[in-house]
């Protein structure tokens, strides 16, 4: 059976991810199962869901495995997630066989303050979690492509990610970190 293509969009806390995500299913010709973290972890217990260090190995290996077994029965997938220690590699190390698109989602690290400081009040992650969150990005040669969702509207993003997945075969950096990782 073909497996279902999938999209990763990969960047820090406030990049524009969930919208991007939210534009590309509604532009996108086939369905797109929209899968995030943080709809993962929305799903845990409230208790718990700031303990960050007990939920989060459980929250990613749900995620992984959902991913792949969606993309197994044919259905696509639009992964929505910030890096987060060995995340990337855990991710590359179950997907390097399956179609996937790396997408980096970044734009400057004065829009992601604004960004931070504009929904303060209905989101509960701290002003300067994005910026926390730099470092932890591979290079930018790292990925099959680059949307900045301050230099471009989540439509012209959503275009160059749909136009790239006409050629999604050309879509090798998930390979290419695997082959990194495995020597």
């Amino acid at each position: 059976m073909e497996k279902g293509k999938i999209i990763y969009l990969e960047g820090v806390s406030s990049s524009g991810k969930t919208t991007l995500a939210k534009t590309l299913q509604n532009r996108l010709s086939e369905p797109y199962f929209w899968l995030a973290s943080d709809i993962f972890l929305g799903m845990a217990p409230i208790k718990f869901q700031n303990d960050m260090e007990l939920m989060y190995p459980k929250i990613e290996s749900s995620l992984i495995n959902t991913v792949k077994l969606f993309s197994e029965i044919n259905l696509n997938v639009i992964v929505d997630i910030v890096h987060i220690g060995k995340v990337r590699n855990n991710f590359v190390k179950a997907l390097h066989e399956f179609p996937v698109m790396y997408v980096n989602v970044t734009c400057p690290l004065e829009e992601l303050r604004r960004r931070e400081k504009e929904r303060e009040n209905a989101d509960p992650r701290k002003i300067g979690t994005a910026e926390s969150q730099i470092q932890g990005l591979p290079p930018q040669g790292t990925y099959d492509i680059i949307v900045n969702t301050h230099e471009n509207s989540s439509e012209e993003c959503a275009d160059k990610i749909i136009e790239m997945l006409n050629q999604l075969e050309k879509c090798k950096a998930f390979k290419t970190l695997w082959a990194q990782c495995s020597k």
